[in-house]
């Protein structure tokens, strides 16, 4: 009988020390978990949105469709006012860079022409090397100056 609670005793020890490794364990994973840097979300590469003041929603994107590293092309920024109607004869500006190497943009584009339904054609784009690029444009329109920055990722 002696020997039968030794047994017994024995194996509750066990079982309470590896309830105590698992609960040690378990306390080092969550604060490696809290303590460890969190990846930061990936920039904004929305195609549609709304200018910074909020008079026009402006979509953009590459004419025909693909995204070429290292060639001129040419892009359509699409204006529309907040209640969907088409922006015309608006004066667009573009600049921009690589806000990561801190440089701006290789080519100078420009708004060259309006195709109607609030399309403007830039054109002289050029990406020339993998990464995150910026492109803002100022625009003046009937209902006023606003500005709207694109992210574009190679």
């Amino acid at each position: 009988m002696f020997g039968r609670g030794t047994g017994l005793a024995s194996l509750w020890r066990y079982l309470l020390a590896g309830l105590g490794l698992a609960a040690l364990l378990a306390g080092i994973l969550a604060i490696v978990y809290l303590t460890a840097p969190q990846s930061a979300p990936g920039p904004d590469i929305s195609r549609s949105k709304k200018t910074a003041n909020g008079l026009f929603v402006a979509s953009f994107q590459p004419e025909r469709g693909i995204i070429k590293q290292g060639e001129l092309q040419s892009w359509l920024l699409t204006l529309k006012t907040v209640a969907g109607a088409p922006v015309e004869g608006a004066a667009i500006s573009v600049s921009g860079g690589m806000p990561q190497h801190n440089h701006g943009l290789p080519t100078s584009p420009q708004a060259t022409d309006y195709l109607g339904e609030g399309r403007y054609r830039i054109e002289g784009l050029k990406f020339t090397m993998s990464g995150v690029w910026q492109l803002r444009f100022a625009i003046s329109a009937a209902a006023g100056s606003d500005t709207v920055v694109f992210n574009v990722v190679l």
